[in-house]
């Protein structure tokens, strides 16, 4: 006998059924096992129910499933049992999974009653419906509760303070009665749904819930409230005020906006126009930001004076189209009275908030009658005077209005406008100091290359210089034309790698080398001998500064294409030091590379530089540049030197016309590295402007040699220095003849000034020495320096020659 069966006849009568029973299933819903808890629970003895299907213990509407073979780990929910004499029994039941002898799944199925809720005495039902009643009718959130035809049949506290009707206005009411329409009409619809499929609905509307009223963000939930039977009878509205959480959200979403999206370049107007963009609509409906103008100009702020100040507007921004509210425009000088509130801002610092109904907008008003009007006739109501100050130093004002919005700034607004004005005020003060000294860094640059280029008897020139546009800085790009001996000109082009001042000074320095060496007529392969001795005693200077950083490696590299024209033979020479090769293109428009062994840069020291030499057809246009203008970011080097061929490659045009070409075509809108273009049309000196003639080593020849001289300037009309330059002639053939070595020739060349020219086979360059008392020689070259512009020596192959250039009065080039 059971415990249950005995503890039934412990005091003569049944005892109530137990509250729960047990049985085993199989896999297949066969009653396998069958507790006497389980017997007393529904009446079935073991006899009657192990053998049999679950199946027919379950009552009407039962949704407790038979196979539970999908359950893996269990299951539970309610289910509806009958009971042997045919009521059905309300179980909560749990299956769990587990294994018989034989290794096959079965279930322990567990059934407890449902216990029903005790009655509970009519007074403590009353009281707990009052206190009900109570929390309700004292609830602080907005909360409704709408019949089937959505109409209201209760209202909270809340409700009634946030609709500012009491509740008997809004008892039987729609929401169509109640709310805006653009609320009421989304309400409604979640209302329905809810109806529809009983489930909860969540979402959120804008705007006044009454008109008087402030714009609100509200929180909606819609959630069904059931009857007994479990059918949805009515609906619960709850509204939570989460204007606040979302202002807080726009406030930090508008200064997220604010930290990555203004300061994207550095320049001062379009950084302020991103700030103006970016407020406008969001904060203000107009936004004009105004600078002081000194500091437009490149200056450091001074103190400021009372009284009225010139402020340049820098950006500005509506809600409207084109801007009407504003007086000026962007880039013009607005003067503000001194007692205006953006006066009073730069020289406190701090900012202020205003109704125009105030005295210091009237006072303002009355002090600038064209701003006065646009106050009225676009009813701006509200404004915000912000300063823009960064490290210690106001830079402007920023002036925030409203007249759109009906609602005026308020204390967070101020707030908020002072930390956006702060973040651009630092970004606006980054793109000052950068614009400063990418200016001053420019003057440097520039003051550092050829300000003019002379005019040539060998070539016209036209050149080109882009400073990189990208935050690296100045580069070390240079170029020049050099005017050399006997109407000759070298023309160079140079890049120093790197960016900064630092480029910039070492290329001031290289031209100055590459021009110094020009001047004593070095030929091009021992002039860039010359000049990477240089960069490497440059390296050293700078690797042993005291600011270096010690065991460091000074990374001084730089490349240079130095080309001499003769335009008296046509003919060119060229050496380069890793710089990409001149183009030539004939007067027929057809261009080419001219192939030059490219050597090492300059700065690596130890390898020697090669010469080519070449005729030029006269007319012919020379390309000198460097790899910035190949390089750019829209092609590769091959690409960027078939490009220049084919922008070369037409009919002459004027340099200038060909150099504005290559710059637009070649170049993108924001290069990344400086860049040098020199172009070159070249010029012959034919024998109608050149005199040569072979001289004996005789004394006796230099009064034939002043003959002739005489003879060739009365054919070119230049009797004016015919004496000037017998004097010369006679002094240059005599120190050939006396000191020199034979074959000696004598050349004029007829350019802008008149070149004597002597050459002799010797190699030893005469001096010129100041002659004392009774010293009968030593006075030749003295007197020819005094007597021409210039004169000098140059070696050339098999000897020397000594020159001097006259200058023809009246001479045009």
């Amino acid at each position: 006998m059971d415990m249950e069966s005995a503890s039934s006849l412990g005091n003569g009568r049944p005892l109530d059924p137990p509250a729960s029973a047990t049985a085993v299933v199989d896999a297949q819903g066969i009653v396998t096992g069958w507790s006497s808890g389980a017997q007393q629970f529904l009446g079935y003895r073991f006899e009657d129910v192990v053998g049999r299907s679950a199946a027919g213990l379950l009552g009407q509407n039962s949704d407790i499933p038979v196979d539970l073979s999908s359950a893996a780990e269990g299951w539970r929910g309610t289910s509806t049992l009958r009971h042997r004499d045919g009521h059905d029994v309300a179980a909560d039941i749990q299956a769990y999974a587990s294994l018989d002898h034989e290794g096959s799944t079965q279930w322990l199925v567990v059934a407890t009653r449902m216990q029903r809720p005790y009655p509970r005495p009519t007074q403590h039902l009353d009281e707990a419906e009052a206190t009900t009643e109570e929390a309700f009718a004292q609830c602080h959130l907005p909360v409704m509760i709408y019949d089937a035809e959505l109409r209201a049949l209760r209202g909270s506290a809340g409700a009634v303070r946030a609709l500012g009707l009491s509740e008997e206005q809004m008892r039987g009411r729609r929401v169509t009665d109640i709310l805006p329409p653009h609320i009421c009409t989304k309400v409604e619809e979640g209302m329905r749904r809810v109806f529809e499929t009983g489930e909860p609905e969540h979402f959120q509307v804008h705007g006044r819930p009454r008109p008087e009223a402030r714009g609100h963000y509200w929180a909606v939930t819609v959630s069904p409230v059931r009857n007994p039977a479990g059918e949805v009878r009515h609906l619960q509205l709850m509204a939570l005020d989460i204007t606040e959480l979302r202002l807080a959200r726009e406030r930090l979403a508008l200064l997220n906006d604010v930290s990555t999206q203004v300061g994207s370049t550095l320049d001062v107007m379009h950084t302020a126009q991103e700030m103006a963009d970016i407020t406008v609509g969001r904060l203000a409906d107009f936004v004009s930001i105004d600078l002081l103008d000194s500091l437009l100009r490149g200056l450091e702020p001074k103190p400021l004076d009372e009284g009225p100040i010139g402020l340049r507007r820098v950006a500005q921004q509506s809600v409207l189209p084109e801007v009407p509210e504003s007086v000026i425009q962007p880039g013009d000088v607005d003067y503000y009275p001194a007692s205006s509130p953006p006066v009073s801002c730069l020289l406190t610092g701090r900012s202020s908030l205003h109704r125009t109904p105030d005295d210091a907008v009237k006072s303002w008003q009355i002090a600038d009658p064209e701003r006065a009007e646009k106050v009225r006739s676009f009813g701006m109501h509200s404004i915000m005077v912000v300063p823009l100050r960064a490290r210690g130093v106001t830079l402007g004002v920023a002036v925030l209005v409203r007249h759109r919005r009906r609602h005026p700034f308020d204390d967070d607004d101020l707030l908020l406008a002072e930390e956006i004005a702060a973040r651009t005020a630092v970004s606006i003060d980054n793109a000052r100091r950068f614009t400063r000294e990418r200016t001053t860094a420019l003057a440097l640059q520039r003051s550092l290359l050829p300000q003019h280029v002379a005019a040539q008897d060998a070539v016209e020139a036209a050149h080109r210089y882009l400073p990189a546009r990208s935050r690296a800085g100045l580069g070390g790009d240079w170029f020049d034309v050099i005017p050399l001996s006997g109407t000759r000109v070298a023309l160079v082009v140079g890049d120093v790698v790197g960016h900064g001042l630092q480029a910039s000074a070492t290329m001031g320095r290289l031209r100055t080398a590459v021009r110094t060496l020009a001047d004593v007529d070095l030929p091009p392969e021992e002039l860039l001998v010359h000049v990477d001795d240089l960069v490497t005693h440059l390296k050293t200077e700078v690797g042993t500064a005291p600011d270096s950083e010690p065991d460091v490696v000074t990374d001084l590299i730089a490349t240079c294409l130095y080309l001499v024209y003769d335009p008296v033979s046509r003919r060119c020479t060229a050496a380069a030091a890793g710089h990409p090769p001149p183009v030539m293109v004939t007067p027929d428009g057809r261009a080419e590379f001219i192939e030059l062994s490219a050597g090492p840069p300059l700065g690596v020291g130890g390898l020697p530089f090669e010469t080519a030499e070449w005729e030029v057809p006269e007319g012919s246009l020379l390309a000198l540049y460097t790899d910035g203008l190949v390089e750019g970011t829209e092609h590769d080097i091959d690409r960027g030197m078939a490009l220049l061929l084919q922008r070369l490659d037409q009919p002459a045009l004027s340099l200038e016309t060909v150099c504005d070409d290559l710059i637009e075509t070649m170049l993108p809108a924001e290069p990344s590295d400086d860049v040098a273009l020199l172009l070159a049309r070249t010029r012959f000196l034919g024998s109608d402007r050149v005199a040569t003639w072979d001289l004996p080593s005789d004394p006796a020849a230099v009064a034939g040699a002043r003959h002739e001289v005489s003879r060739c300037l009365t054919n070119w009309g230049l009797d004016e220095v015919t004496f000037t330059t017998e004097l010369v002639v006679s002094e240059l053939v005599t120190n050939a003849i006396r000191y020199g070595s034979p074959p000696v020739q004598l050349r004029l060349i007829r350019g802008s000034a008149l070149i004597c020219e002597v050459s002799d086979s010797s190699s030893t360059a005469p001096h010129m020495r100041r002659a004392r008392l009774f010293d009968e020689g030593g006075r030749g070259l003295m007197m020819i320096a005094q007597l021409s512009d210039r004169w000098g020596t140059r070696h050339i192959p098999g000897g020397k020659a000594i020159w001097a250039e006259i200058q023809i009065p009246n001479e045009q080039s």
